[in-house]
Parts: structure tokens; C-alpha cells; sequence
């Protein structure tokens, strides 16, 4: 038989192997907070239960515990999987024990013997991390005061959970079922790849989110005063910058530093990326890497709340921006990153959250996505701010296609839009108000004449085509907006008149409302809107339909209407009628092995293909020339991905681009 030289592996009694004088267990500093719920605490019960009253060599099997050997000599156990496991079974003894104490203590001994340390009964054999290992032992060996009763732990609701469902008198047979769960304990040697087994183990069951990953790949592998360190000044003040976002942080840093897309959907696309970007952590480099991570933490933290900024003009802008999301956070995140450490100023963020800011409404405003942009502007702003501008000018709609999709079409973001047209800083105490009402009733008048019943229908669908139009839209103080509401034109003048809001008060000076009036106010706010939302630069085209290769979408196997996924390819200038990943790849592969025959050669040695020099298997091949050979693949993320990889190892991935087609936008 082969054997395992760095992992070993055991069956053993799980209450015999905690009930053990020398067992003590330490969770390490990576590790997630105890999250099981009455859900799993219910489910653990139960099969506890159906095992005590089972045959005598019945047992149940509650999974693999994986742990290494301490490095400080102690003898501990460092937990690296079965945590949650292991604290919801303390809390069922603890439970059982402080139920049995008093009329049972035989009983009550050898729950004991499982709960507390030998040489020192004061310390839980469980040693959790230090961040809650003090309301996990109050609650274990029940120490509990008067103000803990309200404080809000998990340790808390399942130990109660378990208190409330086993009485005194079930206690033993409880016990009994205890003493029949088995699992694998794993012991991991000197030179065993500890995260990679981790990773192994927790690929089934409740999946780790992308964040903790990160997190136990940065510290396993360090000693417990070595995690203590990286914790503390590091990855705690990254957790306090970024609270319930710091899945998206991590996302949005590797964006950021890699220009890359990030996929996170069905994947664990943040994880992966981040490995690949970091994939060896020593001590040094990783105190280096973590310092910038927790400063671009602060950084996140400003962006989520922007009052934070220093300079009030900034954090006006960082609001502003809030108004579309947190798509664009990559590259606000480097350009505010810049004004922290003083390599710009305020007016230069500003400048570039300005151009971000009419980036995003103008194609908003004429319809054309707004996603898988930022990694592009981010790979951009690497090569100086005026590579940025024009990255940003050239996928900015242009002027004319602005002024035509604000005549007809509902205006986004409409507060945002009217109070900085008005000058207005803040749109709070503001309310929208439509001058033609959305609902309009029967005796609604534009001139004081005519009522809304003796419109003709062509009429009546006119004004409702031009309802949310930017024309007909106005801010009004939240009272001035409760008197206007409904009331014909002729009433709301009065109304207007007293609005401080610029705009609004203009409407004031005009003796009717209907289709023409709405129409000519739009045309005198849309050359506000221009003004304020500037197209960057000088850009020649508007190609907001062109995708930088790069940035295609990599899909696996062959999805259908693969064979239209393109409408065609621009290649360095050139016009290439290309439909479909398995043309794209020869003929980039063609190309560059004529042009950049070097370039081809290193990407392919680095990555083990897909250039070879014989045909060494059966499958889809090509031929390069006489003494090389073009393996095709297997699916279309595998062509792409070559196709992208060798382009950015030519140097040539910017000037290559894709059109999508219909298929290929609704795949």
C-alpha cells in the first residue's frame, strides 16, 4: 500500500477524542465568525436522536476535521476546517451539563470532561478566536451576567435553542447519541499545502464566501504570532473600512490594480483572481501588500461615505457619483487613492469624477449599458491621466445623440440631474414634481381654457409621451410640492413663484403648458445638461457598441448562437469579418505568428499551449507551419481566454476590439 507522507487520516470517536485529557483546540485568527443557525442546530439534534435509538453498532458520521499542530509548543490543535462543527457540539454538551449538574452528577462529570481543560477547568478545550472567545465561554461554562441576556450572539441563540429542546430527563439519551458520532480527524504534516486541502474540503456544504478565502490564504501558513500581527494591523482595520462590503472591496481592488473583469457569479471569481494576482505571500511581501490593502480600505470606506472626505468639493462629487452605483469604484478608487497620498490635487479628482459622472448619464440617458467599462478605464489611467480622458471621451455618447434621447425619453436619475443643473447641492428637502401631472384628471387645464376631457386622444398620448421627459420636470421645496400637486398650470404658477429653486421658479414667467412648451424647455435645460455633463476631450468616434478584447465575455462549452457571437472584429484598424471564438482564435494565432512570432511562442511555453510541435493527441488541430502545430481546444472560454492572453502578451490587446451581435448580446 502507498501512503500519505504530509496528511494523515483517522477514524475516531468524536466525544472519546474531545473527552481526552490532552486535547485542547485552538481556532486560528483567519478563520470566519460561528455562523450556524437554529436551522443546522435543529437538523444536528435531530440526527442525534435518531442515532441513540439506534443499534448498539450504529454510528453517524459527522465529516472530517482538519487540524495541525501548533507552532508554539503547547501541544494545541490548530483547527483549520470543523470549526462549526466542533463549537455546535460544545454548545449541546454545555447545554446538556448545565441541565444535569445538579441531579445527576456522574452524568454531569463526563459532559465535563468534554467542555473544560485538565489542567485548567476555569479554560473551554475550545479556544475560539480571540474576537468572541470571551462570550463563547461565558456561555459554556456559564458565566453569563444579568446585561448578557440581551446582547446579540449566536453562541447565545443555539445554546438556548439546545436548553430549551433537551429536558433533564432526556439528557442521557442525548448523551448516548453523542457518544455514537464519528468523524475523519486530519492531521496535516510540515510540508502539506494546507489551504489547498481547505479549499478541497469546503467545496461542498455551505460554500466559504470569496472574502474568507482571502483571508485564510493570506494567514495560513504563518505562525500564531505571525497571523496575530498580520489580524490586527491589517485585516481588522480593513474589516472596520469596509463592514458588509468587503466582498465588493476586494472585488473592486483587483479590478482596479489587474484591469481586469472580475467574474463572481456561480464562481469564485474574486478569490481565484486575487491568487492569481498574489501567488506567493512571505512574510515581508505580504506586510507590504497588506499595508496598501488596508489604505485603499480607507479609501473604500470614503467612497461608501463620502462626508467623510476632507475637501467638501470632493465629497460632493463622491456623492454624486454614489447616484449610479458602485460600478464605477475601481477608478475612483485609484484617482482618490492619488489625492490621499498627494500625488494629485483636489481639482484634478474632481475633473476625473466629473468625467466618470458624464460618462455614466450620458449613456444612461441614450440607453447603452453602463457595465464592464471600469476595468478598461482603469487599464487606461496606468498610461497618464490624458490616456484616461480619451479612453472615457471615446465610449461618452456625443452631444447629438444626447440632444435627441433627452426630447423623448424618460430622464434617469431625475433629482440628480435637475438639482445640478440648478446649482443646487443637495436635493434633500427637495421633492419631483411633474408640471403636466402623470395621472391627470378630467378638469386638469394647461392655459385656463381648455380641460383635459376635450383633448383629442392624439393630444392626450402626446403629453403623456412627454410626462417624464426632462421638459416637464421640475424640483420644488417638499411644501410648495404637496400645494402643486395635480393642480392645473395656471394654479402652479403661484406655486412656482415662490420656489428658490432657479428652474422651477422660471416656469413661473409662462402663460400655458402643453407639448410645445414642454418641448422648448427641454431644448433650454439640454444645453444646461451639455454643459454641465461635458463630453472629454476631443474624440473622433462615438464606438459605444465596440468591447475591447479583454473585456469579451469568456463562456463556457459552446452556448447556443456561438456561431454569431460577433458582428465583426477590429483588429489594429482592420475591419475582419469575424462571427465566432473559433475563427477569432486562428486567425489571431495566424496573424500573430507571422507578426509577433516571439510574443506567441513565450505566451504558449508560459502556458503550456496551445502551440506544439507535433500533433501529440487526437483532437481539433491547425497547421502554423511545416514544424508547428495549432491545437484548437475543446470549448469556447478556452479559445478565448488564449486569444486574450496572447494579444496581452504581443502588447497589441488595446487596438483589438469586438462587436457584439444580437446573439451575442442576449447569450
Amino acid at each position: 500500500m502507498v501512503t500519505a507522507t504530509n496528511v494523515e487520516a483517522t477514524a475516531v470517536n468524536t466525544i472519546a477524542w474531545l473527552s481526552e485529557a490532552s486535547t485542547s483546540i485552538v481556532v486560528p485568527v483567519y478563520q470566519r465568525q460561528y455562523r450556524w443557525d437554529i436551522g443546522g442546530c435543529e437538523q444536528l439534534l435531530g440526527d442525534i436522536r435518531a442515532v441513540s435509538g439506534s443499534g448498539e453498532r450504529h454510528r453517524h458520521f459527522i465529516g472530517s476535521i482538519l487540524s495541525t499542530s501548533g507552532d508554539d509548543g503547547t501541544g494545541e490543535l490548530v483547527l483549520i476546517d470543523g470549526q462549526q462543527r466542533i463549537t455546535t457540539l460544545m454548545l449541546l454538551v454545555a447545554a446538556l451539563h448545565h441541565s444535569v449538574r445538579e441531579t445527576d452528577p456522574q452524568l454531569a462529570a463526563e459532559l465535563e470532561q468534554v467542555l473544560v481543560r485538565a489542567d485548567d477547568p476555569s479554560r473551554t478545550k475550545l479556544r475560539p478566536h480571540r474576537g468572541w472567545a470571551e462570550i463563547f465561554e461565558s456561555v459554556v461554562l456559564d458565566r453569563r451576567s444579568d446585561g448578557d441576556a440581551l446582547r446579540d450572539s449566536r453562541f447565545d441563540d443555539n445554546y438556548a435553542f439546545f436548553r430549551s429542546q433537551v429536558h433533564a430527563d432526556e439528557a442521557p439519551r442525548i448523551w448516548s447519541g453523542l457518544q455514537k458520532l464519528e468523524h475523519v480527524a486530519i492531521t496535516l504534516g510540515a510540508e502539506a499545502n494546507a489551504q489547498q486541502i481547505f479549499e478541497s474540503l469546503n467545496s461542498t456544504g455551505e460554500p466559504l464566501r470569496d472574502h474568507e478565502l482571502i483571508h485564510n490564504y493570506v494567514l495560513m501558513g504563518l505562525s500564531h504570532a505571525e497571523q496575530s500581527e498580520i489580524e490586527d494591523e491589517y485585516w481588522l482595520p480593513i474589516e472596520q473600512n469596509t463592514g458588509e462590503s468587503i466582498g465588493s472591496f476586494w472585488r473592486h481592488y483587483l479590478v482596479m490594480t489587474t484591469g481586469r473583469e472580475v467574474v463572481v457569479a456561480g464562481e469564485r471569481g474574486v478569490y481565484d483572481a486575487f491568487r492569481h494576482e498574489f501567488p506567493r505571500l512571505d512574510l515581508q511581501s505580504l506586510r507590504e501588500h497588506a499595508a496598501e490593502w488596508r489604505d485603499y480600505s480607507a479609501v473604500y470606506r470614503t467612497l461608501l461615505e463620502p462626508q467623510r472626505a476632507p475637501d467638501a468639493g470632493v465629497g460632493r462629487h463622491l456623492a454624486h457619483l454614489n447616484t449610479f452605483g458602485r460600478g464605477m469604484y475601481p477608478l475612483a478608487m485609484r484617482a482618490y487613492g492619488d489625492f490621499a497620498q498627494g500625488t494629485t490635487d483636489a481639482a484634478a479628482l474632481v475633473a476625473t469624477l466629473e468625467d466618470i459622472q458624464s460618462l455614466l448619464l450620458r449613456r444612461t440617458v441614450v440607453g447603452i449599458t453602463t457595465d464592464r467599462m471600469v476595468a478598461r478605464l482603469c487599464r487606461a489611467r496606468e498610461d497618464g491621466p490624458d490616456a484616461l480622458v480619451r479612453a472615457i471621451a471615446r465610449i461618452t455618447p456625443s452631444d447629438e445623440r444626447v440632444r435627441v434621447a433627452l426630447k423623448y425619453s424618460e430622464l434617469p436619475h431625475a433629482a440628480y440631474v435637475l438639482g445640478r443643473i440648478a446649482g443646487v447641492d443637495s436635493a434633500v428637502g427637495l421633492d419631483l414634481e411633474h408640471v403636466f401631472p402623470l395621472l391627470p384628471g378630467d378638469d386638469w387645464t394647461g392655459d385656463g381654457e381648455r380641460v383635459w376631457a376635450d383633448y383629442s386622444d392624439d393630444e392626450q398620448n402626446s403629453h403623456r409621451a412627454l410626462a417624464q421627459t426632462l421638459g416637464n420636470l421640475a424640483l420644488l421645496e417638499q411644501p410648495l410640492a404637496e400645494r402643486a400637486f395635480d393642480r392645473s398650470f395656471p394654479e402652479k404658477r403661484a406655486v412656482y413663484a415662490q420656489s428658490e429653486v432657479s428652474i422651477s421658479r422660471a416656469l413661473a414667467e409662462l402663460p400655458a403648458w402643453g407639448t410645445a412648451a414642454i418641448a422648448e424647455r427641454t431644448v433650454q435645460l439640454t444645453e444646461l445638461f451639455l454643459a454641465v455633463w461635458v463630453r472629454p476631450g476631443s474624440a473622433g468616434i462615438d464606438d459605444d457598441d465596440l468591447t475591447p478584447i479583454l473585456d469579451a465575455t469568456r463562456r463556457r462549452g459552446w452556448p447556443r448562437g456561438w456561431e454569431r457571437e460577433f458582428d465583426y472584429v477590429e483588429y489594429r484598424g482592420e475591419h475582419w469579418e469575424v462571427y465566432d471564438v473559433k475563427y477569432l482564435f486562428n486567425r489571431v494565432f495566424k496573424r500573430l505568428w507571422a507578426d509577433s512570432r516571439e510574443a506567441v511562442v513565450r505566451f504558449s511555453a508560459g502556458r503550456g499551449g496551445p502551440i506544439y510541435q507535433t500533433q501529440a493527441w487526437n483532437g481539433h488541430w491547425d497547421v502554423l507551419d511545416e514544424n508547428t502545430h495549432l491545437y484548437m481546444g475543446w470549448d469556447s472560454k478556452y479559445m478565448l481566454t488564449a486569444v486574450q492572453g496572447v494579444l496581452d502578451e504581443a502588447g497589441l490587446a488595446a487596438e483589438v476590439f469586438v462587436k457584439y451581435s444580437y446573439f451575442g448580446a442576449v447569450m
